[in-house]
């Protein structure tokens, strides 16, 4: 493996291996077709500690600060080929970081270790219709009205959006762009709060997505977590560790397809001979094996950086973008290499390439991330 990782890691790395192998791999097969998982799924994951990774030891996570034990079960949780799989039940480190930072000590109290232990689902709640990467110009309104906020508005895309129960959900509290933005916890309970139908989607059919809608949601005060209008500050945070997790994502997709791949080669005929004593398929899998190691090796280095206290903005947009190109072109050519086979839902590189393009996208689209980039090198 690499220097990076120590004892306890490899613990958490066999732990979190077992866990997939005994209470997902089974099953992913059918949770993929009927597009979600069972519920049940969060709290097993919740008792054997895999949820809480990286929140604070006092509200019932393993600790903060190693940023390298969250790497490790990230990359093992992605051995069950099924990147909507771990998206809904990851959708917690996207909508409970700021609870957990930033929000009342009361609510944060009651809120974070329930979703810790798998009882309770999170979520966070940013993309608009409309608005996909332009965060700074969303339209979710909430006004204040003596102990409350009336939000009026919508959401899409939303991962765990049907089945959350707690929304970490940007809004506009203020004037227009970045500075105006708040973020509110926002119940499924609460008056005003409506979920639309499960979207469907290309790829990660396991996971729960949809819209939501505010009209006239009441929400108390108390839930605004951190200051009001300070809110784009936190989200802008929050997308550092999401996207190195995409990184991460992105290489592991990557490294089962080929992993597929190299078993697939050696064992499948063609012309009195397996297609691996072809030397085009051998050199494409050494490609593709180079690739996978260096967008891997690249992300332990961002993850490094972020360890040691530093804000790798750009690298981390570096590495995301690398990592996914890399999905992308790995993927494509495990189904090329699985011929027909790639082709046929049975086969696990026809969901992982499916599974690919979302990366693309989310916590940021390619596109961004090369701004991002421009205006940190000074373009």
């Amino acid at each position: 493996m690499s220097n990076y990782f120590n004892d306890i890691h490899d613990q958490a790395r066999l732990s979190a291996r077992k866990f997939v192998a005994t209470h997902v791999l089974p099953y992913i097969d059918d949770w993929e077709e009927a597009g979600e998982f069972p519920r049940d799924l969060y709290r097993e994951a919740g008792d054997a500690g895999l949820l809480g990774v990286g929140f604070p030891e006092a509200l019932g996570g393993s600790g903060e600060g190693d940023i390298f034990l969250k790497v490790v079960v990230s990359e093992e949780l992605m051995r069950s080929t099924s990147g909507g799989l771990v998206a809904s039940l990851g959708s917690l480190d996207i909508g409970l970081p700021p609870v957990a930072k930033w929000a009342r000590p009361e609510i944060r109290d009651q809120i974070v270790p329930p979703v810790l232990r798998g009882e309770k689902i999170a979520a966070l709640a940013i993309t608009e219709p409309g608005g996909g990467s332009d965060v700074a110009n969303l339209r979710t309104r909430a006004v204040r009205e003596g102990d409350h906020y009336i939000v009026n508005g919508s959401k899409t895309f939303i991962t765990s959006g049907l089945r959350a129960d707690h929304f970490t959900v940007a809004v506009r509290t203020g004037g227009e762009g970045h500075g105006g933005i708040s973020l509110l916890l926002i119940d499924r309970d609460m008056p005003g709060f409506a979920t639309g139908k499960k979207l469907r989607k290309m790829g990660w059919w396991a996971s729960d997505t949809a819209e939501l809608f505010f009209e006239d949601c009441r929400v108390p005060a108390d839930r605004l977590i951190g200051a009001e209008n300070a809110g784009f500050i936190a989200i802008m945070s929050n997308f550092l560790a999401e996207r190195l997790m995409l990184a991460i994502m992105a290489y592991m997709t990557a490294e089962i397809a080929l992993e597929a791949s190299m078993a697939y080669a050696n064992e499948r005929l063609a012309f009195g001979r397996n297609i691996a004593g072809f030397q085009v398929t051998r050199h494409k899998l050494v490609d593709m094996a180079t690739q996978v190691d260096v967008a891997r090796e690249y992300t332990y280095r961002c993850a490094a950086l972020m360890q040691a206290g530093k804000n790798p903005i750009k690298q981390v947009a570096m590495a995301k973008n690398f990592a996914v190109d890399v999905c992308e072109k790995v993927t494509r050519e495990a189904v090329q290499i699985h011929g027909g086979m790639g082709f046929m839902r049975e086969s696990v590189v026809e969901r992982l390439y499916r599974d690919a393009k979302i990366l693309s996208i989310g916590g940021g689209t390619t596109e961004i991330m090369k701004e991002l980039i421009a205006k940190q090198i000074k373009l």
